[in-house]
């Protein structure tokens, strides 16, 4: 089963990424910018595989580039207490 395939699933992988980044010392504008990247991707790329998937990608189409930044660094503001290495 990919972390893709469940909306929970997903939000403790990008958590568990974050905190590694975040240990890294990866900076807050580089971990906005590859969140902006991945939101990209995924809505160019995956299916929405339930309704809470489908809704951010509806935003994130609807959205001018300043706007998916804003969905993008908010997805980052949501998995920050989510995965293992908190």
């Amino acid at each position: 089963m990919s972390v893709l395939d469940n909306f929970e699933s997903w939000k403790d992988f990008l958590g568990d990424r974050l905190h590694q980044a975040q240990a890294q010392g990866i900076s807050q504008e580089a971990i906005s910018d590859l969140a902006y990247d991945i939101g990209n991707y995924l809505s160019n790329n995956v299916d929405a595989k339930n309704d809470k998937e489908a809704v951010i990608k509806e935003l994130w189409n609807a959205g001018d580039e300043k706007e998916q930044h804003a969905i993008a660094n908010m997805m980052v503001k949501l998995v920050q207490n989510e995965g293992t290495d908190r």
